[in-house]
């Protein structure tokens, strides 16, 4: 038997048929280009590529074709599912766990897309839609912020009147939760420590960082939405307030053109015009100086908040890499971790430059902080979440 993780985006859907015992990912596939006439959707099954090109004039055609895809490939989701897993990004102050959907949690869903704007919305409509496909089988929403709910009071408060801040439920909520407490397992059990200190760099094109101390998060770099932090693809990361009404004023930009300008053209592709690294590299090699002070922003930042975590845990285990940037990008940790022996930390050349799919070790024999790259899981870790509740409530 089998979960559907289904994570729906404004523009794509991800989705990938997991067996939550096993660990192994029977099927995967992506709609995208939703809205535009030759919208594509795209599916790996048993070594397979199958892919199928047409008009996707919304959520609803495209996930029907992801349906038909799997069920041409043999698939049958309504004997083989027997739950369906959904990824929401903000669970606000409502929603500490995985909670099987019901029209009472969809409103509740909808209602804090105020707090993410670019990512409730859709993962609302992706909900809508299987569940119209899927009648028969419970379907549970897992939430980004859930694994940072129980952050420590001075760690998730802004600075900030503390009435409006409470009436609008404005506080530090992170994100990429499931994937830091995933990676954060994985290392406590690759190294056989319950007790483990960890610093957890989740690297991708978004990007965020946490501290962990035995299991439990006690920081992390997004806040109240995923634009706080690292430098990431195309988020700013970081910003002084001011820029805001320093824009607002003077540039008399409106706060759609500014949360477009912060979100969506800044960071990586805000510095130099691309996001992906691999093209950030070229441009690098190729002497481009606006490259090279991309990736030295980015490297600056990282840094701080290695160094802040380092003091927030007071002992420090091990340093984790994960995500697409921090599992495959050797330079990265590399200049991350560069001249940090009198701290503990030392990085094996030669293990670093190594490729693998498992959990490794990258440091030398000699660190005393472990610097691992696990490569994170999060439809693994929503599946078994939906899986667990599934059973739970509904004895599936």
């Amino acid at each position: 038997m089998s979960v559907l993780v289904v994570n729906s985006g404004s523009s794509s859907v991800k989705f990938e048929l997991v067996d939550p015992d096993s660990g192994d990912s029977i099927a995967a596939g992506l709609v995208e280009q939703i809205g535009e006439l030759q919208g594509r959707v795209v599916l790996d099954y048993r070594g397979e590529t199958i892919e199928k090109r047409r008009e996707i004039a919304d959520h609803t055609v495209g996930l029907a074709v992801a349906f038909e895809i799997l069920a041409g490939a043999g698939v049958e989701l309504g004997a083989d599912v027997t739950a369906v897993g959904h990824r929401v990004v903000h669970g606000g102050d409502v929603f500490h766990e995985p909670t099987l959907i019901d029209e009472k949690v969809l409103q509740q869903i909808s209602d804090l897309s105020s707090l993410a704007p670019l990512h409730n919305p859709p993962n609302v409509l992706g909900i809508e839609v299987a569940r119209r496909q899927l009648p028969n089988v419970p379907h549970v929403a897992v939430f980004d912020t859930a694994f940072f709910h129980s952050l420590p009071a001075a760690a998730s408060t802004y600075a900030i009147d503390r009435e409006i801040a409470k009436k609008h439920h404005i506080r530090r909520y992170g994100f990429h939760g499931t994937s830091h407490q995933y990676v954060s397992l994985r290392a406590a059990e690759f190294l056989g420590r319950e007790d483990l200190n960890q610093i957890v760099l989740h690297l991708g094109n978004g990007a965020s960082a946490s501290a962990i101390e035995s299991g439990i998060p006690i920081d992390t770099s997004m806040g109240l939405t995923p634009l706080e932090g690292l430098v990431m693809g195309t988020r700013c990361g970081d910003i002084d307030p001011g820029v805001v009404m320093h824009l607002r004023r003077s540039a008399d930009m409106d706060v759609d053109a500014i949360d477009e300008l912060l979100n969506r053209r800044s960071g990586l592709a805000g510095l130099t015009g691309v996001n992906d690294f691999r093209e950030l590299g070229k441009r690098i090699d190729d002497g481009d100086a606006d490259a090279v002070l991309a990736y030295e922003v980015y490297i600056h930042r990282l840094r701080k908040y290695i160094g802040a975590y380092m003091l927030a845990l007071g002992r420090l285990d091990a340093i984790i890499f994960t995500a697409g940037v921090g599992e495959n990008a050797a330079g990265v940790r590399a200049d991350a971790l560069a001249n940090l022996r009198g701290f503990g930390i030392e990085i094996d050349p030669e293990r670093n430059m190594m490729r693998s799919k498992e959990a490794r070790v990258v440091s030398t024999e000699g660190s005393a902080v472990t610097v691992l790259v696990i490569p994170t899981n999060e439809e693994l870790a929503i599946a078994r979440a939906a899986q667990k509740l599934a059973r739970t409530t509904t004895g599936v």
